[in-house]
């Protein structure tokens, strides 16, 4: 009867994480739409959400402490609910991070953020971006610790555009406004304070999964793929041709 009890109020706790990670993602969509499109409309729609996010936050927690103080989970329980509580901070860290963006877009409104022959770089922020908060929803409602691995190559994508643009807007040949130069950058680093958010998320998610911190998973994982007589066997075959 106990773990019945336990395990509905987990399931309840599982979808109030579902519910912040998907208005996250609409206040990031939104953001990033008043920013590429000079929409204040959708600037508007992305604030209005933050209300909402802060309820459903406030749910998890709620639901926590609960959990830790009633069920007092041990084990892969414990690991589940420590974990969760964790995403949702990260969560509530990108809900942070989408305003920031929404709240830039509202104070330039009309003007754009940015020069027009940047939007080719910004759109590819904004996909990369969109791209692995649907990666981290899918972790969320099928847990793979390979594909939370992967997120790390998306976010080296974040990565070499945050820093492609943060060279372009500090060298001398920027030909644009100060305050242009000043907005790009804090765009960038927006967008790449949201991705790595992403990744802390798929860590959690490796850990939960595993009891690993991803670098000891890969290092795991990777010597279970090694396969030394195999590999002799490629050798050899190799030099064998060459005689």
């Amino acid at each position: 009867m106990l773990r019945t009890v336990y395990r509905e109020h987990l399931e309840v706790f599982h979808k109030d994480v579902l519910e912040v990670c998907d208005t996250v993602r609409e206040i990031m969509d939104y953001a990033s739409a008043a920013v590429l499109e000079q929409s204040l409309e959708d600037a508007e729609e992305a604030l209005g959400y933050l209300d909402s996010l802060q309820e459903a936050i406030q749910r998890c927690e709620d639901h926590s402490m609960r959990l830790l103080a009633l069920q007092s989970p041990v084990g892969k329980d414990l690991r589940q609910v420590i974990s969760a509580i964790y995403i949702v901070e990260s969560f509530d860290r990108m809900g942070s991070l989408a305003k920031n963006i929404a709240l830039l877009a509202r104070q330039r409104h009309p003007a754009r953020i940015y020069p027009k022959a940047l939007q080719g770089y910004v759109e590819e922020l904004a996909r990369l971006v969109q791209e692995m908060g649907a990666a981290t929803r899918k972790l969320l409602v099928d847990p793979d610790a390979d594909a939370a691995v992967e997120l790390h190559t998306i976010d080296e994508g974040v990565d070499d555009m945050k820093a492609f643009l943060t060279a372009l807007v500090s060298d001398r040949k920027w030909e644009y406004s100060t305050r242009e130069a000043v907005d790009v950058a804090m765009l960038a680093r927006y967008y790449e304070r949201y991705a790595d958010r992403c990744v802390s998320v798929a860590s959690r998610m490796v850990f939960l999964i595993t009891g690993l911190k991803p670098e000891a998973y890969l290092r795991q994982r990777d010597d279970e793929d090694y396969d030394p007589e195999a590999k002799f066997a490629t050798i050899e075959r190799r030099f064998r041709n060459h005689q």
